[in-house]
């Protein structure tokens, strides 16, 4: 009898796993803004009423992180589930200083081979392609033409075409409207075929330079031209935002689409222009690695709300797949999260763990000669170990004054003003063990231990 009721079981499951539509996913991708940000994170002053709505309908992690602080390297943490020293493209360009583009053959055979290392994992786009999924690209990326990764369509031309390393035609998306989504969205629905966006959008980034009617009530309140400047393009991302779930509810598509929200790095203005703050992009301070992480799917039945777990960007890969029953590869590091969203579990994981590097790659066959920092989150601790990999552009960043272990309670201290760790070596010693268990690395590399 009990054997029946097992199979019965097995089997009701089946049918019910197979009357599941797999959902049309949706990647919302911030570039370059605080984790504060946002209404719906308790800003003061900036408006951002269409993400504060998501935010009410997705199940929000205030306490997500990205492993590195950095946007190439993050977003191809997104697409393939590795880590930076892992997947290899751990900083933005070689370094002109060891790979000089005055040899522009020598220049680009290392950038091509950089842009190669993405055929070293499974993406996202092709695992998902395997599934029937058509995907596309828009904004910012890196890795070549958008078809480099598996996307089917797409709208960045890539290296080495004119305008190709970053994103070339794809950077237009949202600031110059959404046509091209809008239209790849209407042809899928001709197919009969789920999709896959990539909407990688270069807002809130620089240029800051948004409509004078999203400028002038910042400039009303008496700001600084450069912070009015930086709040208007988080009102303005925030606008495509709204523009772009118009899109999925104009054609009754939101009930079948898992939206996934999260930010490439963060950024914190300075007052006297354009430019990041200390302790902010590039660096594994809060400023530089937090995130808000949101997943909304209503027909996912997810159980909606704010969550206190730590999780990282690195989640999202292995997650999406489970959501929609694509092939997983083995041994991820990240963590499936499709339980505790539709279920409230404690997530099964003591801490998350991340890296810093130089912005130029000093060796792109070796990480570890433009490592910064290893990090790790375990509860109300934060770790930060001090490498000395080499800096060639942006030193202003990384002065890496303190080169002893930093550590930080981000619950009484989430500006990481005093470092505990002289009067916490046991913590420390605990914290190092985990950080070299993830990720081994010589131990000539470290700049000083703490005495």
């Amino acid at each position: 009898m009990k054997k029946l009721i097992k199979l019965l079981f097995i089997f009701g499951s089946t049918l019910w796993l197979s009357a599941q539509k797999s959902p049309n996913v949706l990647y919302i991708l911030s570039d370059d803004q605080a984790w504060t940000d946002y209404g719906f994170m308790g800003h003061p002053q900036i408006k951002t009423p269409h993400l504060d709505k998501l935010a009410n309908e997705s199940v929000l992690f205030e306490r997500g992180y990205v492993p590195t602080a950095l946007c190439r390297p993050s977003l191809v943490t997104l697409v393939n589930g590795q880590y930076a020293h892992k997947h290899g493209v751990t900083g933005n360009d070689p370094s002109p200083k060891n790979y000089s583009p005055k040899d522009g053959k020598n220049y680009n055979q290392k950038r091509a081979k950089l842009i190669s290392y993405l055929d070293k994992f499974d993406t996202l786009p092709k695992l998902l392609g395997e599934k029937g999924y058509l995907s596309h690209q828009s904004g910012k990326w890196w890795e070549g033409n958008f078809k480099h990764g598996g996307f089917t369509h797409g709208m960045t031309r890539g290296f080495p075409k004119s305008g190709g390393r970053h994103g070339d035609d794809g950077l237009k998306i949202g600031r110059e409207g959404l046509q091209a989504i809008e239209e790849f969205v209407d042809h899928t629905m001709e197919e009969k075929k789920p999709f896959f966006l990539w909407y990688g959008v270069f807002l809130p980034h620089t240029p800051h330079n948004p409509p004078e009617r999203l400028l002038k009530p910042y400039r009303d309140m008496g700001l600084p031209l450069p912070i009015a400047k930086y709040y208007a393009n988080c009102t303005w991302f925030d606008e495509t935002c709204g523009q772009l779930i118009d899109i999925l509810e104009e054609r009754n598509l939101r009930d079948d689409t898992l939206i996934v929200y999260v930010t490439d790095n963060g950024w914190i203005n300075r007052t006297d222009k354009s430019a990041y703050a200390p302790r902010s992009k590039q660096t594994p301070y809060e400023g530089g690695i937090r995130t808000p992480i949101m997943f909304s799917w209503p027909n996912g039945k997810l159980k909606n709300g704010t969550r206190k777990d730590v999780v990282s960007s690195i989640d999202l890969f292995p997650t999406v797949l489970a959501a929609t029953r694509a092939r997983t590869p083995e041994a991820l590091p990240g963590l499936n999260l499709l339980e505790n969203l539709k279920t409230e579990k404690p997530i099964k994981r003591k801490g998350i763990f991340g890296e810093s590097f130089a912005h130029d790659i000093a060796d792109i066959e070796n990480p570890e000669d433009s490592l910064l920092f290893r990090w790790t989150i375990e509860g109300n601790w934060k770790l930060l170990l001090t490498y000395d990999g080499e800096v060639n552009r942006y030193k202003t960043t990384h002065p890496r004054e303190e080169k002893r272990p930093q550590l930080f309670n981000l619950l009484k201290d989430p500006k990481e003003e005093n470092n505990l760790a002289e009067q916490n070596p046991d913590v420390v010693a605990k914290l190092v063990a985990k950080i070299d268990n993830w990720w081994p690395v010589k131990e000539r590399k470290v700049v000083k231990n703490w005495d």
